[in-house]
């Protein structure tokens, strides 16, 4: 059960010359984006998430779904392999900030699409966190924010679980320290460890404990793991994997103020908040969410009482995604779109 091939369909890219990095240099940069609902008249920024592509994101946009009546955009993070990334950008900076990826977008709905305000920002995972720095870095931009199994700030045990993956992938002996593709290398053993190192965390005890994997049509375990974690994982280009992860890792509202309060950064977020964690997600906990909510000025706190861990923000489970889309729809109210 091999990955699919990479989806094209619909990807569109806005080049932005001299684009100023936080880090401090300029650099052309390019963005890759999708447009669902083109001629809807309220918007939706939906960012990608770590391990997603643009048309492997949830745009909420079928039938019956809350944003059927929405303009959607779906747009690539930078480091994604869509979006400018160490994989397509020759001499492309060795780290990456969140407040890269919104100033980007920033560009992209405003200059480019020409739009002047968004209903809402809506993401998954890395995505959430990006959601979370749309409504502190522009807070009058959106109305509506929908962090879905994410959180304002890295947790210092979702950065130590990052950094499992990333030592299997760069200590594997044919990353050769970083200097595989001057040797002509890919990778692979270091990819597929990736993958493996990775599996668990995302899924949950109790998903495995009831033996999930079989609903999705793997007879074992070991299957589960080679095709939907190693064969995917090696498709991905190990530079734009370690990239996205830093900044994972460095993931803090904080960074935009002054005094680098992640905390008074909650509290000064304009738009209401629904904040969508899952009950079993083990690097994105409830807790977290608990926590942040407190300091948010107009937040829902509904938890996915799931058993699919982190993915069950993703799509992973039809239920969950069912789940999700009402309490979407509910949130931002699906007819006021049209």
């Amino acid at each position: 059960m091999s990955p699919p091939p990479y989806d094209s369909t619909g990807v569109e890219h806005y080049d932005i010359p001299s684009f100023k990095l936080v880090s401090g240099p300029s650099i052309d940069i390019r963005v890759a984006y999708r447009c669902f609902n083109r001629s809807a008249q309220k918007t939706v920024c939906i960012p990608t998430c770590y391990g997603g592509r643009i048309n492997t994101t949830l745009p909420f946009t079928g039938e019956e779904q809350a944003l059927r009546a929405y303009r959607v955009i779906v747009v690539a993070m930078l480091g994604n392999g869509e979006s400018s990334s160490p994989s397509n950008h020759p001499g492309f900076p060795k780290d990456l900030d969140y407040r890269d990826c919104i100033n980007a977008q920033y560009q992209l709905l405003t200059k480019h699409l020409g739009f002047k305000e968004l209903e809402a920002v809506i993401g998954f995972s890395m995505g959430g966190q990006q959601a979370y720095h749309w409504a502190s870095m522009y807070p009058k931009f959106m109305k509506y924010v929908v962090p879905i199994c994410s959180s304002a700030k890295t947790s210092i045990h979702n950065y130590a679980f990052i950094e499992g993956p990333k030592a299997a992938l760069t200590n594997s002996i044919d990353y050769e320290d970083g200097a595989y593709r001057t040797k002509g290398i890919r990778p692979t053993r270091g990819l597929r460890a990736f993958g493996r190192t990775y599996c668990a965390w995302a899924m949950s005890a109790p998903w495995f404990r009831e033996r999930q994997f079989e609903r999705m049509g793997f007879s074992n375990v070991e299957d589960f793991i080679k095709s939907k974690w190693e064969d995917m994982f090696e498709t991905w280009d190990p530079e734009d994997l370690l990239i996205l992860a830093r900044m994972w890792q460095a993931g803090d509202i904080g960074k935009t103020r002054d005094d680098g309060d992640y905390l008074k950064a909650l509290e000064a977020i304009e738009a209401k908040v629904l904040v969508m964690p899952s009950r079993t997600d083990t690097y994105f906990p409830p807790e977290d969410s608990e926590t942040e909510i407190k300091h948010l000025k107009h937040a829902e706190l509904a938890v996915i009482e799931t058993v699919w861990g982190h993915m069950a923000g993703g799509g992973a489970n039809d239920d969950d995604t069912l789940w999700m889309n009402d309490k979407i729809a509910k949130f931002i109210g699906s007819q006021s779109g049209s």
